[in-house]
């Protein structure tokens, strides 16, 4: 599952029992040698279809991370990138891999940005939000982009019910929520609570209009249908 270098179980342990914020700053010189972070092929796959949407002027990655998002909005934007994230661990190796990119620690649910963006991506954060939290979320990104800009971040289909992906999401999140009710800080990451219909409705009434495109790359399910899809919200 990780690399060799990537954290031990030891340390995964001590970051699991931290802050959400704490814990990704322990993690973060060995989050890319983890499965957590956002695979090539679907951040390949993402800059195809922005390359045909854009270019873009300016561009925000939303909860960069380490920066793997910054690289898509350096080949579709033509003016400054952006990344914003709340874990001073994470932003200092983006910093270090990427020291041309202006990098901002802030919360993403207070974003110190408005009318700043035409295009924002976002990679494998949802998860760290409570579903009362996305209607807030969403409007501070609409706040962010210019008139017309757009709101992109993939979003993969669920597992098929019984299948061994299915169980084991479940068994993270009932592990998850285990561990908030009986430990403090809590440490919000659930995986399951992301889902698209839903989500679609939320940016609706956050006044973006939702588009949808397959990741092609990720081939498709035994329906015909996506296994991954990418959401392109775009600001009225």
């Amino acid at each position: 599952m990780f690399t060799p270098e990537g954290p031990t179980f030891r340390e995964l342990a001590v970051q699991a029992l931290s802050s959400v914020e704490r814990g990704y700053d322990l993690l973060a010189p060995k989050f890319d040698h983890t499965p957590f972070r956002t695979p090539d092929v679907v951040l390949d796959s993402t800059t195809e279809i922005l390359r045909q949407l854009g270019p873009f002027g300016s561009g925000l990655d939303l909860c960069c991370g380490t920066g793997a998002g910054l690289n898509v909005l350096g080949q579709v934007c033509r003016e400054r990138v952006t990344g914003v994230d709340n874990s001073a661990g994470m932003l200092a190796v983006a910093r270090a891999a990427a020291p041309q990119v202006d990098l901002v620690r802030a919360d993403v649910r207070a974003l110190p940005f408005r009318s700043a963006f035409d295009l924002v991506v976002s990679f494998g954060a949802f998860g760290h939000f409570l579903p009362y939290e996305r209607p807030g979320l969403f409007a501070q990104v609409h706040a962010a982009l210019k008139p017309g800009g757009r709101f992109a971040f993939p979003v993969a289909a669920p597992p098929r019910p019984g299948s061994p992906a299915y169980w084991v999401l479940l068994g993270f999140d009932t592990a998850m929520r285990v561990r908030n009710a009986l430990w403090r800080p809590r440490f919000v990451m659930y995986y399951r609570q992301f889902g698209l219909a839903d989500v679609r409705q939320e940016l609706a009434r956050a006044g973006f209009t939702v588009e949808l495109y397959a990741l092609p790359e990720l081939g498709r399910r035994p329906d015909g249908s996506p296994r991954c899809r990418l959401v392109v919200a775009t600001r009225g």
